[in-house]
């Protein structure tokens, strides 16, 4: 079966494998893009879940600026300077800097909120539960939910992508890993708004 050299070269793009790998993604799946693309997000995810152990100490420290009223600056870890010199790795330092200014996250993830945090918001949610008249277990089911979708909506890692929000950030982020072949790491954020305080 012949395949398109199109459809090789799109499928290369978008995932960032070699033209024999993207070749052989699609004569797997008998021609189906969406099917190929599909496979080697898969793999590439795989190879990114393993290079998420690996040390990221290189980056850069992007900032971004809405309007001249948020202000945000974010440092992004990868391993080497090579990668972090890339127009694809610093594409996704403003995007995250963007996400942040538009989506004001308070944590990179659930590991950076403080356990007195996390044991304040259960408290408050188990006292407005406790008065729906429901049973003890099902109070408790009901608080962990909405303990979980309030630090969802907290963390920056768990928060659906500005540009694309059938995504999160983290999925973005792993995305680029499988792409750029480097572990990439959110190291800290900061976001100043005109006229707030702390």
């Amino acid at each position: 079966m012949g395949i398109d050299i199109g459809l090789v070269k799109r499928l290369k793009d978008l995932t960032g494998v070699g033209l024999t790998d993207a070749k052989a993604a699609l004569e797997e799946a008998q021609g189906d893009f969406d099917k190929a693309l599909e496979a080697m997000r898969k793999k590439g995810l795989t190879k990114a879940e393993k290079r998420g152990e690996r040390e990221a100490r290189s980056g850069i420290v992007g900032t971004y600026n809405h309007d001249h009223r948020i202000g945000v600056v974010v440092e992004v870890n990868c391993e080497t300077d090579f990668v972090a010199r890339t127009e694809m790795f610093t594409t996704l330092v403003k995007d995250l800097a963007m996400h942040i200014a538009a989506s004001n996250p308070e944590y990179v993830s659930v590991d950076q909120v403080p356990p007195e945090a996390q044991r304040q918001v259960k408290k408050e949610f188990t006292e407005k539960a406790a008065t729906s008249g429901k049973s003890a277990d099902i109070v408790a089911k009901m608080v962990e939910g909405q303990v979980r979708q309030y630090f969802t909506e907290k963390c920056l890692l768990d928060q659906p992508f500005v540009k694309e929000p059938t995504q999160t950030v983290e999925a973005y982020i792993k995305d680029h890993i499988a792409r750029l072949g480097e572990n990439i790491v959110v190291r800290r954020f900061a976001r100043l708004a005109l006229g707030e305080v702390d």
